[in-house]
């Protein structure tokens, strides 16, 4: 955090007219952002939203409630929820990112928004009983954090034989950890495992049979479209946004572009991943 807090400095000194910012944590940057507003320095918030200042022109991201929301519609198709009851439930357990990440407030927001109904009806069993955003989350988003946590669960919760059906988990390093502690300590019947950004270790996972889908979020369609804004503040036009009601950094509501994500899987990996030249096959191997 200080290192990025001295680097805006050093370019707000040295006369930048905009900054782009991927912040290390969203709540810090108030102070550095408002010297950058007293100078007329416009702010791009880049992937997750600063917090806590009205010094943010615009944000950049992904719908990340559809995120959620494509992890639970996943989970329903999958697991035939729609036609299940209490009598025939699934087992389930769910992982998120860093609490102070504003993301999770929409990833894990837009997979309880479609899972909650069959938790409530009994559908969905979660036996540790962790379905709060808190309880849920992994500091970090860290890979080893959540292997700790999935570790716990499985001696706490399942060690008796319980089947696990699925873990829902908010992207891939916390996939990765989940899949770690499962691989050591599970001897059921392989879970479903949802992830984000399909991360080279999690898309092995999924050719494996280890993770069964992961969200593709095009790094390269945020960057150019931040490049498309950029060019637009500095010729004095109109700045492309398509959402001005969702992101509330605690201060006022963002103005915002958002990207859309689609799911990868073992059916459609190679299109999206391959033939589009995000990834080769060598590292896939």
């Amino acid at each position: 955090i200080n290192t990025q807090v001295s680097q805006l400095e050093n370019m707000i000194t040295g006369g930048c007219k905009v900054l782009v910012i991927a912040s290390i944590d969203g709540s810090a940057l108030s102070n550095v952002l408002a010297t950058a507003k007293k100078k007329n320095i416009q702010t791009i918030a880049y992937d997750r939203l600063i917090m806590d200042t009205d010094a943010v022109s615009y944000y950049a991201t992904f719908d990340n409630y559809k995120v959620g929301t494509l992890q639970g519609d996943y989970l329903v198709d999958q697991l035939g929820l729609k036609s299940r009851s209490a009598d025939d439930p699934v087992y389930m357990e769910f992982f998120t990112g860093d609490p102070g990440d504003n993301n999770i407030n929409f990833f894990f927001g837009g997979a309880m928004d479609v899972l909650k109904p069959y938790l409530d009806k009994g559908v969905i069993v979660c036996p540790s009983g962790q379905t709060a955003k808190a309880q849920a989350a992994t500091l970090n988003w860290s890979t080893e954090e959540a292997q700790k946590r999935m570790e716990n669960i499985l001696s706490s919760y399942y060690a008796g034989g319980t089947q696990l059906d699925v873990v829902m988990c908010s992207n891939d390093s916390t996939a990765l950890g989940v899949t770690n502690a499962l691989e050591a300590n599970y001897t059921g019947e392989w879970p479903i495992i949802t992830g984000q950004d399909c991360d080279i270790a999690s898309v092995k996972n999924i050719l494996a049979g280890k993770q069964s889908m992961s969200i593709f979020k095009d790094t390269r369609t945020l960057a150019n479209q931040v490049v498309k804004m950029v060019t637009q503040i500095l010729n004095g036009e109109t700045v492309d946004v398509n959402d001005t009601k969702t992101y509330n950094n605690g201060v006022y509501v963002v103005p915002s572009f958002l990207c859309e994500p689609v799911y990868a899987d073992i059916n459609n990996y190679k299109e999206l991943l391959i033939d589009s030249g995000y990834y080769t096959e060598d590292q896939l191997k």
